[in-house]
């Protein structure tokens, strides 16, 4: 098996939804970190404070085959691309231990995509 980590940084309000959605287009499970995120020149500033939103980073752990659904539900479903609202990126991954409980899921998964 080939996996990939898709990390999503998104707006705390939209966690539930983009693991909700995730999920339904394949992935097995999320790990939620809490973050701040600096982005663009579009912050907000409260008497010369800048009011910065809380972020999540969402990590999705994800059997290759299931990337581009999941990426493509963020962009369709969960407005990822609209500006201020978060980003997805996809990292290689060499190894993997500790999901003996999700490896079933995962051979399933790839049975349906390939046969």
């Amino acid at each position: 098996m080939r996996f990939k980590l898709i990390v999503v940084s998104i707006q705390t309000d939209l966690t539930d939804e983009v693991i909700d959605k995730a999920k339904a287009a394949g992935a097995t499970g999320a790990t939620i970190i809490p973050a701040r995120g600096i982005g663009g020149a579009d912050r907000k500033t409260f008497f010369g404070l800048t009011i910065e939103g809380p972020t999540d980073v969402i990590l999705f752990l994800v059997e290759e085959h299931c990337v581009k659904g999941i990426l493509q539900t963020l962009i369709d479903d969960c407005n990822i691309q609209e500006p201020g609202v978060g980003m997805a990126m996809v990292l290689a991954v060499e190894d993997v231990v500790g999901i003996s409980n999700q490896i079933d899921k995962f051979k399933d998964q790839a049975r349906d995509q390939y046969l």
